[in-house]
Order: C-alpha cells, then structure tokens, then sequence
C-alpha cells in the first residue's frame, strides 16, 4: 500500500516510522501532573504536620514531579512510531522494554478509533485494532490526530473489504 495524502505525516528520523502528534506530549505532561499531586502531597504533608520534620524531604519530590511533568513525557512521545504500508500495521514503543509490533490487515477482526477527556480536548485520538487470537489481541497507538486516525481507519477498512472480495 503507498502513501497517499489521507494518511499522517511522513516517516521521520531514517527509521521509515512516522512520529506521533506533538500535542500528544502536552497531553502527557497533563497527566503527569495530574500524578504528580499525589506524590507532592506525601511529599509536604509530613514536613506541616510533623514536629521537628523539615520541609526539606519535599525537595526529591519535587526532582521526581519536574522529571514526570517535563523529561518523561518528552522521551515517551519520541520513543513511539507506526507506519501504514504495504497492507500492514506497525507499531513501535517502549524506552526501556522496545516493543516492535506488527498487525497485517488480514488479521484485523475491527477498528476503533477512541477520545479520553484530554484527547478530545487537543482534537487527538486513539486507534485500536483487533485481531484474531488471545496474546496481543489489541494494537493501540495513541496521540494521532483524530483526522489521521479515522484517515487511518478508513485505509485499513478499505484493504480489509478488498480482501474480502
């Protein structure tokens, strides 16, 4: 299957994979703060409500918040890519534990294209396809922009009915 102007962005970087919306970082450093109130909590609270008890612990707190909200979220985005060619699927992430998976078309049972809160907010979206089988049932690649992914869906139904056919 070529690349034709419905579908994302071209491939980046010399790996043929194509990169991620980079809204979806912003979408990650939201919820690294969202997880962040928690930890900063712990982090304070002992040091206002405990005597002799500085506030001085909340200081690796904070290190560990500014790396969710401002490191993490950056390596995350560049460490995920896909490509759409040649009647397959190909999904890549994972900074420490690389994930490298690839879903032909023939195998896909159903296509969805889904919104959280946050994704809908910044117009991205989720595809998820479904194949036959138990282990890995479910492909999803998140933070495309949600007319790339229903694009997506689009292509991949198109190559599924022309299988069928």
């Amino acid at each position: 299957m070529e690349h034709t102007d419905a579908l994302p962005a071209a491939p980046v970087d010399g790996t043929g994979l194509s990169s991620l919306d980079p809204r979806y970082r912003t979408v990650l450093r939201i919820v690294g703060m969202i997880w962040s109130i928690p930890v900063l909590i712990a982090a304070t609270v002992p040091g206002i409500t405990i005597a002799n008890w500085s506030l001085y612990a909340a200081i690796p707190a904070v290190l560990v918040v500014g790396l969710l909200i401002l490191r993490f979220p950056s390596r995350r985005w560049a460490a995920r890519g896909y490509s759409l060619a040649d009647e397959r699927l190909r999904v890549v992430s994972g900074i420490m534990f690389r994930s490298d998976t690839v879903v032909p078309f023939g195998r896909v049972q159903h296509i969805d294209v889904g919104q959280g809160p946050l994704e809908r907010a910044f117009d991205l979206a989720t595809l998820t396809v479904h194949t036959a089988g138990t282990h890995n049932s479910s492909v999803a690649l998140p933070g495309l922009a949600h007319e790339d992914a229903l694009a997506m869906r689009e292509t991949i139904r198109a190559a599924i009915r022309r299988d069928t056919l």
